[in-house]
């Protein structure tokens, strides 16, 4: 059984994309691995959120993965600064992270471009901060998307250099999880790209069933198909994606043939999406609800989940304290 390791943002709701993609896969992952879930809120300080909505950033994120499927029997689910160790083994590992590397990361010119007024310490040892998050539960999987693969890959980077260091084989090199189903990428309502919280083109799992028909019904289309079989624009192949992903292939089919005898009428279309959507969100929606509102469950969540945490994570740090060479007296 491998050991997985996952962050979760702890800024902005989940929306369909995160759901199909890699959610479900989290879901089915959980029985089949041990497996660590946190909420990354230390990670959030490197854009300076405001302090009167990070306890309410990180309750939305919690019970929404909690509602959409996360099983806290199954995994550690937990909030990063609820385990110290995290902060002790990021010090650690600093010492031997170079600053060259660190301002030659493609997250870190990125991000010193989108705020130039905040280029601050943290932001810069991001990837040591994330290798913490790893390396404390000797991780041997992370799932992980193609914006976070070079931090992956200098976390192996940093556990071999620890190993090398101390002459030890202790931190395993954590490899990308393996998903056993293909990643669905579900398009935004826009008309291009995927579906993300910056380019508010989603729909998310805690929108009512009037807000999802509203915003499915002002989808971008065009005028509508002038000849048989013509090529669809980006907004309307965007639509006949997510009607396969949500209603299915017959679904998919008949308004496909709609579409290529230049019959389709997009209301109609949209009208059909919108309710399958709701079919999926509600009852989602209604388990976040009742989640939500029950705060004794949620704290003994988090608990246990910080006492699962702090179980491993207190035995690595240890571990790596000796290895160092910090000895009791």
């Amino acid at each position: 059984m491998d050991t997985v390791v996952s962050g979760i943002r702890s800024t902005g709701n989940l929306h369909l994309g995160n759901y199909f993609g890699a959610l479900r896969n989290f879901i089915d992952m959980q029985y089949k691995n041990r497996c660590f879930f946190f909420i990354a809120d230390y990670h959030s300080l490197t854009t300076h959120p405001d302090p009167s909505k990070l306890h309410g950033n990180v309750k939305n994120v919690l019970t929404e993965y909690l509602g959409a499927g996360l099983d806290p029997e199954q995994s550690a689910i937990y909030v990063q600064s609820d385990v110290p160790e995290v902060t002790e083994l990021y010090l650690l590992l600093n010492m031997h992270a170079y600053i060259g590397e660190l301002q030659r990361t493609a997250s870190f010119k990125d991000k010193i471009r989108k705020q130039a007024d905040n280029v601050n310490a943290g932001l810069l040892t991001y990837p040591v901060l994330m290798a913490a998050d790893i390396l404390l539960h000797k991780a041997d999987c992370v799932p992980v998307g193609k914006d976070q693969e070079q931090h992956l890959e200098m976390t192996r980077k940093y556990a071999r250099r620890f190993n090398t260091i101390y002459g030890v084989e202790y931190f395993p090199e954590s490899q990308p999880y393996k998903f056993s189903g293909e990643l669905v990428k579900v398009p935004g309502l826009d008309g291009n790209g995927k579906m993300g919280k910056s380019e508010g083109n989603g729909i998310y799992l805690v929108d009512s069933d009037k807000d999802i028909r509203k915003k499915v019904m002002k989808a971008l289309t065009d005028s509508g198909p002038t000849e048989p079989n013509m090529p669809m624009c980006e907004g309307v192949a965007n639509l006949f994606t997510m009607l396969k992903i949500v209603s299915g292939q017959e679904v998919h089919d008949y308004f496909l043939e709609k579409y290529n005898d230049c019959s389709i009428r997009y209301g109609d279309l949209k009208k059909q999406l919108a309710e399958d959507m709701i079919k999926v969100i509600a009852p989602i929606r209604e388990r976040i609800l009742q989640i939500q509102s029950d705060d004794e469950y949620l704290r003994n969540v988090i608990r246990r989940g910080a006492e699962k945490a702090r179980e491993s994570a207190s035995k690595t740090v240890k571990e790596v304290r000796e290895i160092m060479g910090f000895k009791p007296f």
